[in-house]
């Protein structure tokens, strides 16, 4: 049996890795990829928010707002001195894409990424307004704790204890924007604003989950980069988000 058969052997069995050169070069290539995804991916959402930090409608509203904002930019540079021990530029990172850029609010891009940019592609849409912000940080607050709890198994041992650690601040962004969208509901108009937040965001997001039977999936599973596939993660978020929203008077 070759050696990288028998890596492959011993994770789609469970075992751990913990240091970069344990890694053999596919297994690196894909777990630099999962990183670069999730770093991009903080890094364009903190940079979208920031924007609407002014746009909350009280004090106690953009104290939370910045925390989300910074706790992100936290966890980027988390999981980026990770991607350095990989090799990874990670003095240039933070300035060598426009993280605030966005496409226009038409755009239909699927899930097909853009170009050098590994963020999720829910990122690339613009936020218009804070009921527009609360929706999307609803949504994708809880889609990102999912995608969350599954990564926080992965094979890469310390990659895995750093997404321990991010998961349960992400957990509470998820539960602000529910607070904050539970205070829109209950004024006059703005079931309706939410309304159509939702009607824009829920594809949107459900998008960010990958396209069904993915090709891919499998090379992560045998990696144990990933464990559930796509569907199961897509149909676990929608249950969630269909609870959320109705307890508020709105329909998935």
């Amino acid at each position: 049996m070759s050696d990288a058969a028998a890596l492959d052997d011993y994770l789609a069995q469970g075992g751990k890795l913990t240091a970069p050169e344990n890694a053999a070069p596919r297994y690196r290539g894909e777990l630099m990829r999962l990183m670069a995804a999730f770093v991009d991916s903080e890094m364009a959402g903190a940079a979208g928010f920031a924007d609407g930090i002014n746009a909350a409608p009280g004090l106690g509203g953009r104290v939370a707002a910045a925390r989300i904002v910074q706790e992100k930019f936290e966890h980027a540079a988390r999981v980026l001195k990770i991607m350095g021990e990989f090799g990874a530029d990670t003095a240039r990172y933070a300035t060598h894409q426009p993280w605030a850029a966005r496409l226009g609010r038409d755009a239909d891009i699927g899930t097909v990424r853009r170009p050098g940019d590994m963020r999720l592609n829910v990122f690339h849409y613009p936020l218009e307004g804070w009921v527009d912000a609360v929706m999307m940080n609803v949504l994708m607050g809880r889609a990102t704790v999912i995608q969350l709890q599954e990564f926080t198994a992965l094979s890469y041992q310390p990659l895995a204890d750093a997404f321990r650690a991010i998961l349960p601040r992400e957990a509470r962004h998820a539960q602000l924007g529910e607070v904050g969208l539970g205070s829109i509901c209950a004024e006059p108009g703005g079931r309706g604003q939410a309304q159509a937040a939702a009607g824009y965001w829920m594809p949107r997001v459900a998008a960010s989950f990958g396209t069904p039977h993915s090709a891919r999936f499998d090379t992560l599973n045998r990696f144990g980069l990933r464990h559930e596939t796509n569907e199961t993660l897509l149909t676990r978020w929608r249950t969630a988000v269909s609870a959320i929203l109705a307890a508020n008077g709105l329909t998935a």
